[in-house]
């Protein structure tokens, strides 16, 4: 087997050779979309789920839909760690102005778009490129310093430049649980005020689980604003079809106790499959690629997982948080109530609390349920014992199990 007839695509992002199992949301994205170049408001989608499942190739999927449908501007964005919405979206709406610029029945309405992209720019202090000498700021409008106030209007302002080009604009923001309070407030109240008039601009998103609780925090109608699409791990079904297909497909075949193997050991998420499916084709010296080269592979995976996947956010953490982290991990695989966790590291629930806080904070571990939490990557539990392997809990110092209330009435029933 030729490792450049690979066909396998791990990466962050980057997408598959067999897209599958996510059919329906590209189809209701499509069905919004369509409304929007109609002129009726576009609901967007917002995708939701655990790292490595998919989602910002879903997001991207997404986009270039769009794009082809209906001739979209899409604007990818990303929202990483120390930079402000408004950073992020200037520069790309001032780009989008460009293109809509382009439009002859558009130009007043576009330059008036870039005079308030102008105002906001400068009240912000931000560096968003040259525009036309003649443009200029349009007093009063997105430059109140308020994030509620000039988001609505800028993007109300790119919205009437679509409407007049008769192009739809898109929004494709990744990592939006990165989104301090304030900004996603203020993005929800700006979508909703385009909504309510009708213009062709719409928000798609995709973010970690707790997105959905902090958007509901910031505006009680972003549930309705809204679809709130949950992604997780495949059906067997199609993770069958994403190991088999591209094996297939590029004149090769897998036997069905390989295949089965691979979904046991990835647990059917996404990237993980790519992972397994990318090493054991490279293991396999013919086809068929065989159970014997999904066994030598997954420690291979596992190891490689373990130095990039897990550890780049291991690394991230004190070493209070990597306790904590390791006391849910001694209950298995979660959801944990906070209790149970605190128990484990023989303290009270609210002597952990700023612990737990900054652990959401930096997206390793979310709730969206009161008095639990979960970890934000899958198997992430399986590294943590592997990684920190003679954690003992201060409440039985001469065992490595817990006597939580979790443990032992999971010991019970076993």
């Amino acid at each position: 087997m030729r490792k450049g007839d690979n066909p396998f695509e791990p990466g962050a992002g980057t997408k598959p050779p067999e897209l599958v199992g996510r059919d329906l949301m590209l189809e209701d994205a499509a069905a919004n979309i369509a409304k929007g170049a109609k002129g009726r408001p576009i609901r967007g989608q917002v995708f939701y789920g655990l790292r490595g499942v998919g989602k910002t190739v879903l997001l991207r999927e997404v986009g270039v839909r769009a794009a082809e449908a209906v001739d979209a501007i899409v604007l990818d964005l990303e929202t990483p760690e120390r930079r402000s919405i408004q950073e992020i979206l200037a520069p790309e709406l001032r780009k989008a102005l460009i293109q809509l610029s382009r439009a002859e029945m558009a130009r007043d309405v576009v330059r008036r778009g870039a005079g308030v992209l102008q105002s906001f720019a400068s009240k912000f202090k931000l560096k968003i490129g040259e525009v036309e000498a003649e443009v200029k700021p349009v007093a009063g409008v997105a430059d109140s310093g308020d994030l509620e106030s000039d988001i609505p209007d800028l993007l109300e302002a790119v919205g009437n430049a679509a409407k007049a080009a008769k192009r739809v604009v898109l929004l494709a923001l990744d990592e939006m649980q990165e989104l301090k309070p304030a900004e996603l407030s203020a993005l929800i109240t700006g979508i909703h005020r385009i909504n309510q008039r009708s213009l062709p601009v719409g928000l798609f998103g995709a973010g970690l689980p707790h997105l959905l609780a902090a958007a509901g925090d910031a505006k009680s109608y972003s549930e309705r604003l809204f679809q709130w699409v949950e992604i997780g791990a495949l059906t067997q079904a199609d993770a069958h079809k994403a190991i088999v297909d591209p094996v297939e497909q590029n004149s090769a075949k897998i036997e069905v106790k390989a295949v089965a193997r691979i979904i046991e050991q990835s647990q059917c998420y996404p990237y993980f499959l790519q992972e397994w499916g990318f090493t054991s084709w490279n293991q396999a010296v013919s086809s068929p690629i065989t159970l014997a080269d999904v066994e030598r592979a997954s420690p291979l995976v596992v190891a490689s997982l373990d130095k990039s996947f897990f550890r780049v956010r291991f690394n991230r953490v004190t070493e209070a948080e990597r306790d904590y982290m390791r006391a849910m991990a001694e209950l298995g695989p979660g959801p944990y109530t906070t209790g149970d966790v605190a128990g484990i590291l023989g303290k009270s629930s609210t002597q952990v609390a700023t612990i737990r806080a900054k652990l959401i904070e930096k997206g390793m571990v979310y709730s969206n349920q009161y008095g639990q939490v979960s970890f934000s990557v899958p198997q992430f539990d399986t590294f943590m014992r592997r990684e920190m392997p003679d954690f003992k809990s201060p409440t039985t110092p001469n065992s490595k199990k817990s006597v939580s209330s979790t443990w032992r009435k999971e010991k019970k029933d076993a």
